[in-house]
Formats: C-alpha cells, structure tokens, sequence
C-alpha cells in the first residue's frame, strides 16, 4: 500500500466543509502526499462529509476499481461508510503513511433499464409510483414469474444498504460478507386479484431479477440509484443482479460492519 500517495478529496462546496478540506489538504501535503484536483489518477479517494456524501464521492468517481474510498466524517457521528471524523484525521494519514491500511470490501448491484447500459449502485435501487396512485410490477426470477406486486414500489438493496432505506420499511440487516441482494415491498396490496410474498426476500449472488413494469397508466415510476433521482421518463423492464465489481473502503481495524450496526442502533 505503500505506493498510495495520490490522493483526491470529493466533499460538498458549502463554505464550511471547504475550509475543513484545506485542513485536510495542508495536513495530507506536510506528510508528503500529492493532492490532486481530479480522481482520474488518484489511487485514494477520500470523502468529507457522512455516508450520504461517500456514496456521492463513489458514484462522481466512477466506482473505480483500482484505488481505495475513504470516508471521513465532519460531525462525529459515526456512519457505515465512514470510518474516520476530521478530528482524528491524523490517525487516518498514519495508516495510509505506513503501510498499515485495513481495507474492506463492499459489494454493488448492476442495473439496467430497458436495455440500456447498466450503472451500479452501492446502497440500493428503488422503484416507485410517481402519483398518488399504486402501480403494478411483474417480479421476475432467472426469467420465471414470481409475483404481479400492486403497491407503491420496491427496494432491492445491497447487504450494506440493506441498514439504510432498506431497513426503515423493515427489511432484514443482511452482513456484507454474503454475496447476495434483497427485494423489499413498499406497501404491497394483497387482494384475490394479487398476491405478494409480503415479506422482504433475500436473493443469491448467482440470481437474476427482472422488474416489469404494466402498463396501466402509470408507467413512469420515479426511480433512484443510492441517494440520486433518476431521469429516465417511461419504463418497461428493469434488470437487476449483483455485480462482479467492488468498492475497496479503508477501514479501522476493530471496526466491523456488525460493530457499526451496534453502535447506530443499539
């Protein structure tokens, strides 16, 4: 890891969290690091601000593959995907600086719709009706019918963003050393008409899910990828599995995804 001395820093713009970033910055060039302005050739990307900033930095950067994401938070409250508070940055700067970096790795979902190129999310995907009014959804499995879903929508989120959005509707916390994705209903009707499993479903690595979309006069679901809206107007099927590709996060040794979950919720 020694020769991890590019680094780049993603924060917001506002002017307290830049004047935090120069700090960081100074602190990082006195300890002989290179600072640069764009991520292409850094091979340390570091986020100032909390999870919803990290997961900006990874999806503003690509989800590049051969470099580490650091999060680093501003406000001392603890998040999953970051580690590290600017108050103890120092601590941070010794373990890149000495080799001593502990490096865990985080798992990504690829999504594709209506054939087009994919993207990647590392939280979750979520599909919702756009109107005050449910709409319905084919869920389909390795190209077999599982369920027609009348409601608002759905969730399919990675093991670490199964404690985000995920959670708050009562999916399962699922550990992220489990190469798999979750489907989690967001209030599923359940008439003679249709039947859901009205639970949350945990789903092999190995799967491929496919979310159609009937249309029925409500065709443009509002969509997200993490904590980012999406465009994209009218939908017909929407392809979802679990990408080969992960995100390399430094971690603090002691500092386990289940040591995290204890620590916010419990």
């Amino acid at each position: 890891m020694a020769e991890r001395t590019n680094i780049y820093i993603y924060c917001k713009n506002d002017e307290e969290t830049l004047a935090k970033k120069t700090k960081v910055r100074e602190a990082l060039i006195h300890e002989g690091f290179q600072m640069l302005e764009s991520h292409e050739e850094a091979n340390i990307i570091i986020s100032l601000g909390h999870d919803g900033t990290f997961l900006q930095a990874v999806r503003k950067t690509g989800f590049r593959q051969d470099c580490l994401y650091a999060g680093v938070t501003l406000d001392n409250k603890p998040g999953f995907y970051c580690d590290f508070d600017y108050n103890n940055v120092w601590e941070m700067i010794h373990l890149i600086r000495n080799a001593e970096l502990k490096v865990r790795q985080y798992p990504l979902i690829e999504v594709a719709i209506d054939g087009r190129q994919p993207f990647y999310c590392l939280n979750e995907f979520s599909i919702r009706s756009n109107i005050i009014r449910m709409f319905t959804l084919d869920i389909i499995i390795d190209d077999t019918l599982f369920e027609t879903f009348l409601g608002d929508g759905v969730i399919v989120s990675t093991p670490t963003g199964s404690t985000a959005y995920n959670k708050s509707v009562n999916g399962a916390v699922v550990d992220p050393m489990l190469p798999c994705f979750q489907v989690t209903e967001l209030a599923s009707v359940n008439t003679n008409s249709f039947r859901t499993l009205g639970s949350p479903f945990i789903m092999s690595g190995t799967r491929r899910l496919k979310l159609r979309v009937h249309r029925d006069g409500n065709d443009f679901p509002s969509m997200a990828a993490d904590n980012e809206a999406m465009g994209i107007r009218r939908v017909e099927d929407v392809e979802i599995r679990l990408s080969d590709k992960k995100i390399k996060t430094v971690k603090l040794k002691d500092n386990s995804f289940w040591e995290k979950v204890a620590r916010i919720y419990l």
